[in-house]
């Protein structure tokens, strides 16, 4: 599914989130928007899952534009937060069952996909456990089974692997890439962690709100004649602040 971003702008008050960003992301694969706290992704994620209304510019699903057809929209995101909103003290699989009913789904039709999933994620020994039970890599995969229960195209996580362990953030970011090559799902991985990005991973870098590069993570890093990506990342920043000095 394409996804195209044009010229959104966003404000809280008068503090300027986004400011004219535009780019399109690669389909069936992890698509990397980074920046540092502060930069703007969790704003433009909201604005896709559509927390958010749209003040300025637009974005297209497929052509579609979320802000003239919002339902359709949504049928196509699944979205894990960057803090969590599972509920402790259900189990795992209440939990998804939960979430399938919110989205209309009736417990005959929400139990093979619960099933698919838990199996997916790796937790059907898990999933008559509470989620307060769960160590923080297996509540994301709790989060990410109910964000893909109805089928959704494209999966958001916002600074999913934050507070995780190494271990943890590097078992989390495999799984999701696995998630990319069977579903062909298109993944918005949000981060200011740059060792989660391979070199082929298209990449949306942002720094105070404005779109500072897009491109393959390591032709980024050839333009910049830079050792590595957070060098670059570093470089764009810094010429973005001049820029708006």
């Amino acid at each position: 599914m394409s996804i195209q971003v044009a010229d959104v702008s966003f404000t809280y008050g008068a503090h300027r989130a986004l400011e004219q960003v535009s780019f399109t992301l690669r389909t069936g694969c992890l698509n990397a928007l980074l920046g540092p706290n502060g930069a703007g992704k969790s704003t433009l994620v909201a604005l896709l899952s559509r927390l958010y209304r749209l003040q300025q510019g637009d974005i297209l699903l497929d052509g579609q534009s979320i802000r003239r057809h919002p339902r359709h929209a949504l049928r196509q995101l699944g979205v894990v937060f960057q803090q969590s909103t599972l509920d402790l003290d259900l189990t795992v699989r209440q939990n998804l069952a939960y979430h399938a009913a919110l989205h209309g789904l009736s417990r005959r039709a929400a139990a093979p996909r619960i099933e698919a999933e838990l199996a997916r994620q790796h937790l059907l020994e898990r999933q008559h456990e509470k989620v307060r039970q769960l160590n923080g890599g297996h509540r994301r995969r709790v989060e990410i089974a109910r964000a893909l229960l109805h089928q959704p195209r494209i999966l958001l996580l916002d600074e999913a692997s934050v507070g995780l362990d190494t271990a943890s953030r590097a078992a989390l970011n495999q799984h999701v890439r696995a998630l990319c090559a069977e579903q062909q799902l298109t993944v918005i991985w949000t981060t200011h962690l740059l060792d989660e990005i391979h070199d082929t991973d298209p990449v949306v870098m942002l720094s105070r709100g404005r779109l500072v590069a897009s491109g393959e993570a390591a032709e980024l890093v050839r333009q910049q004649q830079a050792a590595d990506l957070t060098q670059a990342f570093a470089r764009l920043s810094a010429n973005a602040l001049e820029a708006t000095a």
